[in-house]
C-alpha cells in the first residue's frame, strides 16, 4: 500500500517487519545514551559516567515523510497538562530498538495536522479500523 510505512530490523538471522500507517497507535522502543558528572574523593577530580536506557514513547501517527531511504515518523501524545508532545523519528536508526502497533486507526486524511488544535479527548480519538477478516458475521 502508498500509505503505510515498513520499519526493518534484523535480530540474529531473524528480521521482523513492523507496518503501520497514519492513525495507528504506536509505541516506540528508542535508545538514549545519559550523561552524568559525579564527583570523586577530591573536589577537582570530576568522572564522566554514560548509562544507556531505553525509552518508550507512545502516540499517535500524524504523518510519515517517505524519500527513497530517508523515512521518518512524526508520532504525537499527549502529556500532563493536556500539553501535546511531538517527536519526530528516522526510521532508519540505530538508535530505535522496536517499534509495536498497539492500535489500528481508520481516517481520511494523509496528514493529521488538524490534531494540533484539539485538546482533551478529542485530541486522541480516532476511529479504530476494522480488520474485515477478523469479524464474523452473524447467519440471519
Amino acid at each position: 500500500m502508498a500509505n503505510q510505512a515498513t520499519w526493518k530490523t534484523t535480530e540474529g538471522e531473524k528480521e521482523k517487519r513492523v507496518e503501520f500507517k497514519v492513525g495507528d497507535t504506536i509505541r516506540v522502543h528508542y535508545k538514549l545514551i545519559e550523561k552524568e558528572k559525579v564527583a570523586g574523593k577530591t573536589k577537582r577530580e570530576v568522572k564522566v559516567e554514560t548509562h544507556e536506557r531505553t525509552q518508550v514513547f507512545e502516540g499517535i501517527v500524524i504523518a510519515l515523510k517517505r524519500s527513497q531511504e530517508n523515512q521518518s515518523v512524526t508520532v504525537r501524545k499527549i502529556g500532563l497538562g493536556a500539553i501535546g508532545i511531538e517527536r519526530i523519528f528516522p526510521l532508519v536508526s540505530p538508535w530505535i530498538k522496536k517499534i509495536e502497533v498497539k492500535k489500528h486507526g481508520s481516517v481520511r486524511r494523509a496528514k493529521l495536522y488538524y490534531l494540533r488544535s484539539r485538546t482533551g479527548k478529542s485530541a486522541a480519538k480516532i476511529n479504530e479500523a476494522v480488520d474485515p477478516s477478523k469479524s464474523q458475521a452473524k447467519p440471519r
